[in-house]
C-alpha cells in the first residue's frame, strides 16, 4: 500500500482533501496518476491489483476509486462490486483499455459513475470524478464487428500478444488474425 497525503484545498466535497483510490496493474501509470491528482490536492492511495484493492477497502475509506477493468490477478468489476457494497461506497470511475467498452458499460451498471478508454489521464479522471464528462449511453449496443475486434485484442492480451498462440485458441489461420488486428477498431 502506497499512501501520499497532501495539504487541505478546496477539492470537490469542501476544504478536506478527496480520497481517492487507484487500482491498476500499470506501475508506470499508477504513479503518474497518483502524483498527479496528488498535484491538484487530492490525498491519493494506489493499489497495483485485485488483491491489494479488497484490502486496502477494508481498513479505509475513499469517497472516489478509479479502476482498471483488466488485471492479472483478476477483474476490476470485482473491485467495483467490493466497493460498491461499503457501506460509506466510493463514486467508482473505471479504465479499460483493448476496447472492452462492454465491460465497462457493464461496470456502469454495477454502479460506476464513468468510464474512460485508456490512456486517460489526470484533467480527463477530474472531469469523470467530477461528473463534468457524462458516461457514454448504456443502452448503446457495439455492433459485430466492435465486438469481435473486442474479443480478438482480449485473446491476443490472456496470450501476452503472441499471435501464433492466440490463433490457436481462436481456431483461426495465423494470417487471418493478424489481418483482422492491424484494422482500426470499428465504430460501437
Amino acid at each position: 500500500m502506497d499512501t501520499q497525503t497532501t495539504t487541505p484545498r478546496q477539492t470537490l466535497l469542501g476544504e478536506l482533501p478527496v480520497r481517492i483510490l487507484i487500482v491498476d496493474d500499470d506501475d508506470s501509470f499508477r504513479h503518474a496518476l497518483r502524483n498527479a491528482l496528488a498535484r491538484r490536492g487530492y490525498d491519493v492511495t494506489i493499489a497495483g491489483g485485485v488483491h491489494e484493492a479488497h484490502q486496502i477497502a477494508r481498513t479505509a475509506a475513499f469517497d472516489y476509486a478509479v479502476v482498471d477493468l483488466r488485471m492479472p490477478d483478476g477483474s476490476g468489476l470485482d473491485v467495483v462490486k467490493d466497493l460498491r457494497s461499503l457501506p460509506q461506497a466510493p463514486q467508482v470511475v473505471v479504465l479499460t483499455g483493448y476496447g472492452t467498452i462492454g465491460t465497462a458499460v457493464e461496470a456502469v451498471r454495477m454502479g460506476a459513475i464513468n468510464y474512460l478508454s485508456k490512456p486517460a489521464d489526470a484533467e480527463e479522471i477530474e472531469a469523470a470524478l467530477k461528473g463534468e464528462k457524462a458516461p457514454p449511453p448504456v443502452h448503446d449496443v457495439p455492433s459485430l464487428d466492435r465486438q469481435e475486434w473486442e474479443y480478438l485484442n482480449r485473446i491476443l492480451a490472456d496470450c501476452n500478444g503472441n499471435i501464433s498462440e492466440a490463433a490457436r485458441r481462436l481456431k483461426m489461420h495465423r494470417r487471418t488474425l493478424q489481418r483482422k488486428l492491424q484494422k482500426h477498431p470499428p465504430k460501437a
